[in-house]
């Protein structure tokens, strides 16, 4: 019955609906008779380039080939995330496009990457979000002499090379209009970062924790980060800024923010974590809050004009101390933000990052320089200041290539500086090249220091 009424009200469409072939107002007749190998082909054609289908499919993809990737590089003694980072660059032009350009453009089409980068976006808003939990405050107490000096010096220096270089580099490599100090320092900065989180777990996995130099390192890390972050954010409002009033009025809104979340926000969150973070069961509505604050935070810095990843980081230093709350957060955060949010940061990362612009045999030198500066700034400046405070050589050099681990941390900013039109395709991909070069190589590194030094780390 319901078939017989629905047959004659299509009837009431249009005086063409007779004709079983005819398309009325751009949708086929339901009841027409087609051929149904055909009919089942068309449909799933055209469902299968729908953004949201091909998302799901970029998805499942992208996260796939980052987990072999990642255990592939754990078996042969490196970071989980550098196999992670190589996989997203497999997955975009340089390897995929190369061999497969058909299976490239349909699975990465440009239509279809929007919800892809807005989702890798909350991935990294969540990571950040993650370094500023895992930064212990009590821990960049100890050791401060030594830490504020090595720490200092493993930003002061490469940061300085880092502007040396973009003087030489700017007039070839620079994007067109950008101003010189916008470029300038946004290299000093690209070649200032340690990325805490990688270096954490290193010293981890080697069990060095509880030893003075896992200590160091990981207070150096840390006293690095929260500077480099500032600087980060100091510089983005250098960059977004039309004139010097705007970006005064950038830098004085930044430090009412950061007052405002240090010493009202954090007292707040501190009490309720007092009441609601040593329950055995968190409660959910005290979860709902803290998302909420770092939603506000980011959306608040992004207004302000230092882009959004800074408030996220503000928002996990401020949260409450308590480390056993801290650590159930981060996990909680972890399995959705690190497994499935920051493999599509790596894809898109991997998408902009095409190794066929280097060639020539003059640009793989100037990127074999940039690698070069970057470990004689990091790694130099680190080792050096480690000396001068009075560690062995062995400390100073293994804390040298500890520092000059570079990492996600890395890409995370050299993405900013590609968003605002600071780095063109190619620099950007020497850039890359150099994060990973400077991450893979500290295994290595230690180990050798290791083995041929006599007063052992």
């Amino acid at each position: 019955m319901v078939f017989l009424i629905i047959f004659q009200g299509q009837r009431l469409e249009s005086p063409l609906a007779d004709d079983p072939d005819t398309v009325i107002n751009g949708h086929n007749n339901l009841l027409a008779y087609e051929d149904l190998g055909l009919v089942m082909g068309r449909s799933l054609a055209n469902n299968l380039n729908h953004p949201l289908s091909l998302m799901f499919l970029q998805i499942a993809v992208i996260v796939l080939i980052a987990r072999l990737f990642g255990l592939f590089f754990n078996r042969i003694g490196q970071p989980t995330v550098l196999g992670e980072m190589t996989a997203g660059i497999v997955l975009g032009p340089s390897v995929l496009g190369l061999l497969c350009p058909q299976l490239s453009s349909f699975l990465f089409s440009p239509a279809s990457l929007s919800w892809l980068e807005t989702l890798s976006n909350l991935g990294l808003v969540f990571f950040v979000f993650i370094v500023g939990l895992e930064l212990d405050s009590n821990l960049m107490k100890n050791k401060a002499q030594t830490a504020l000096v090595v720490s200092h010096a493993s930003i002061v220096v490469p940061f300085f090379f880092g502007v040396c270089l973009a003087y030489f580099l700017f007039t070839g490599f620079a994007p067109e209009g950008v101003p010189f100090i916008s470029f300038s320092l946004f290299m000093g900065i690209a070649m200032s970062l340690t990325a805490f989180p990688v270096l954490a777990r290193i010293i981890q996995e080697r069990k060095l924790t509880q030893s003075p130099l896992g200590t160091l390192a990981l207070t150096c890390a840390a006293v690095d980060d929260v500077t480099a972050w500032c600087l980060l954010a100091a510089v983005v409002g250098i960059i977004r800024a039309d004139t010097i009033m705007t970006f005064v009025a950038t830098v004085v809104l930044a430090i009412f923010y950061i007052l405002f979340m240090i010493y009202f926000v954090r007292p707040i969150l501190q009490h309720l974590g007092n009441i609601y973070a040593t329950q055995e069961h968190l409660s959910k509505g005290f979860i709902a809050l803290l998302f909420v604050v770092l939603f506000l935070s980011a959306f608040a810095t992004e207004t302000i004009g230092i882009h959004a990843l800074f408030g996220a980081f503000l928002a996990g230093i401020i949260m409450p101390s308590q480390i056993d709350f801290r650590n159930v957060l981060i996990s909680r955060i972890e399995d959705v933000s690190l497994v499935i949010f920051l493999p599509l940061f790596f894809a898109i990362n991997g998408l902009n990052t095409q190794l066929g612009l280097l060639n020539a045999g003059y640009l793989w030198l100037i990127c074999g320089l940039i690698v070069m500066v970057a470990i004689m700034g990091k790694f130099g400046g680190s080792a050096i200041a480690a000396r001068f405070t009075g560690q062995s050589w062995a400390n100073s050099l293994a804390l040298g290539a500890l520092m000059n681990t570079r990492g996600l941390v890395e890409l995370v900013v050299l993405s900013i500086g590609y968003e605002l039109g600071i780095l063109t395709p190619t620099i950007f991909t020497m850039m890359v090249m150099m994060a990973l070069f400077t991450t893979f190589m500290t295994r290595p590194m230690l180990w050798f220091i290791e083995r041929f030094f006599p007063d052992k780390v």
